[in-house]
This record gives structure tokens, sequence and C-alpha cells, in this order.
């Protein structure tokens, strides 16, 4: 493990069956980073979070946290890291006290540090006052932001943190993000963050890997990774165009300098080019198919462009390939529940 590296992973590889759901991945991640696994479900992120949280283990590969080994030294890993999965894990008709005091002692936290530490965390997201409250009355926002200083209880200096974000409205997506900050910024807790929600991932992440089909493809910082499709040779483009058809769209696809192109709507195209000629090309591809061109624009390049100049084709919310039977309950590449 490099010296400022509390994480690290090596050749890390999941089989279920004949089905490949980590593959070969190698990263590690720095004491008081961000690090954020970016992709489509399916793509391994939560396989990997599972694995490295020791709640299944790998096929091939090693992986080790703070130095203990996450498979020979499995127990020593746990009093090190905290997880907030995509699912509430908070009852309803308890209190938000007494949820905290119920997880507090599955960590045999003694009673009079535990209280003080159950009125710290609910200071620190502002939920004092909802203390003697049933979570089942509280916002979305709320129970999210319970669940999050549920796995802070043991004061670990690693936080798993699974599609913090998912089904939350814009405005606790922000309080969940500022959180997140402010426990990394005044803890120096070192998090990792699984996400298919680009905003989240540039926002909040120092480094991003992005997975695609159980590989990293990819691993940077955001301004790195955009970097690499921002040179003089690359070309974003958002056309509208009033006649959008399916002929219109294989022939801005079928361009030698075309990239990768994203129908965002009826009318829209996103296309990536690369090439001097490239603006003259496409638009000569469109006006050949008859189409009418409403307007142009040249634009930065996000994330999102990142992944389909990496991979071809845009995040997925779902994945495209079949989950086998053998992952039973676990929801591995499943399409993802939204939290209500």
């Amino acid at each position: 493990m490099e010296n400022d590296s509390i994480i690290s992973v090596n050749g890390l590889t999941k089989m279920f069956g004949d089905f490949t759901a980590v593959d070969n991945i190698s990263f590690n991640v720095k004491k008081g980073e961000i690090f954020g696994l970016l992709g489509p479900n399916g793509a391994g992120k939560s396989t990997t979070l599972r694995i490295l949280s020791t709640l299944t283990r790998p096929t091939k590969g090693t992986a080790s946290i703070g130095g203990y080994d996450i498979v020979n030294d499995d127990t020593q890993v746990r009093k090190l890291i905290g997880i907030v999965s995509e699912k509430m894990i908070m009852y309803n008709r308890l209190t938000a006290k007494e949820n905290l005091i119920f997880f507090g002692k599955l960590f045999n936290i003694p009673k009079g540090v535990l209280n003080k530490r159950i009125d710290e965390l609910l200071e620190l997201v502002q939920l004092t006052k909802w203390k003697n409250a049933q979570v089942g009355t509280f916002s979305t926002g709320m129970r999210q932001r319970m669940n999050v200083i549920r796995a802070l209880l043991n004061m670990p200096q690693v936080l798993f943190l699974d599609e913090p974000t998912l089904g939350l409205d814009p405005q606790s997506s922000v309080e969940i993000r500022e959180f997140i900050k402010k426990l990394n910024r005044e803890n120096g807790t070192t998090i990792i963050i699984t996400t298919h929600m680009m905003v989240d991932a540039d926002l909040l992440c120092d480094r991003i890997g992005i997975m695609d089909h159980a590989k990293i493809v990819a691993l940077d910082t955001s301004v790195n990774l955009k970097k690499r499709i921002s040179g003089a040779d690359t070309t974003i483009m958002n056309l509208e165009i009033g006649n959008l058809s399916p002929p219109i769209i294989e022939a801005v696809r079928s361009c030698k300098c075309t990239d990768a192109v994203t129908q965002e709507n009826t009318t829209r195209l996103r296309v990536i080019t690369h090439g001097e000629d490239a603006f003259d090309s496409v638009i000569d591809a469109i006006r050949a198919k008859s189409g009418r061109i409403d307007s142009m624009a040249n634009l930065q390049p996000t994330l999102e462009d990142v992944f389909l100049h990496i991979t071809g084709h845009e995040v997925r919310d779902s994945a495209d390939q079949k989950i086998p039977s053998q992952m039973g309950k676990h929801r591995f590449g499943a399409p993802q529940q939204r939290i209500r």
C-alpha cells in the first residue's frame, strides 16, 4: 500500500458462476480523499463496495483498508469502516434517538459515550430538535441524513456511500452533498461514493473511477478526465433538428469524424467529433438526409461526454446484460429502487 493510501485494491475480481461482476480492477484511495466510482447499474460499483466492506468475498485479487486485508483481517477492517447502503436502514416506529441507540449498541459503545456521540451527530446534521420524533414522520432528506449518521456511530476512518442522493429531490440532494463535504473537510473522513449521477461525481469527488461492464475504464480527477476530450481536435455540438429521424441520426453516427452521438430529446442531438473538418462533415450528413437544422452550439465537455467518449454509449440507468440467478438477493446490477 502506498504511504498516503488508506485503501489498496489489486486485481480484484468477483464471479457469480460464469458471470463476472467485477473484472480485475486495481486502484488506491488516499487518506482523506473523496473517491467516486461512476457508472451505470450493473457496472460493478456496488459489488466492489460490498467486497471492500467485507459483505462478500472476492473470487480473485486482494484489497486492504488501513493496512488490514479485507479477507484475512475482516474483523479489524470492520472497525475502520461505516457503510450507507442505497436502501434506508431505519425503523420507522422508533424515534431518531432510539434508532441511533439501537445501532450504537451493536458496536458495544458504552452508554455514556454513545449518548454524547448521538447528540453530536444529530447536531451535525441539524436534527437535534427532532431527536424524539419517529423516523417514519421524517422527509426523505431527513431520513437520508439519519441513514448517514447511523454509519458514523463507530467513528469510521472510511465511509462507503452507495448512491447517496438516489431518489432525493434537488434540495435534499444539495443538503446531502454539503454534509458529505463537511464530514470530509472537518473530520478528515475518507469517503468512497458509488453513483451514476454525474453531478454527484463532479461536485464531490477528488478523483473518479469510471466503471463499465465490470472494469475501471478511466481514473483521474474530473478536470483531467474532461481534458481528454477538450483538445483542439475535439468538438462537442448540440444540434436542434426540427425533423430529427432515425436516418438522420444514423447518418451523423456514420461520419468518420463522429466519436459518440446522444439523442437528448425528440429534436436535439449531442455529438462528439474529432478532426478539423468534423463540423462541416456532420452538417453535410444531416443535409444529405434533408435534415432541418434550427440551431447549433459548441459546448464544454461534461463527465457524461467523457463517458460517451471512452465507452461509446451513454450512462445507463440499468444494466443491459442479463443478471444470473446465482446472485440471488444481491442487488449487483439489478435496477435500482427509488427511495420514497
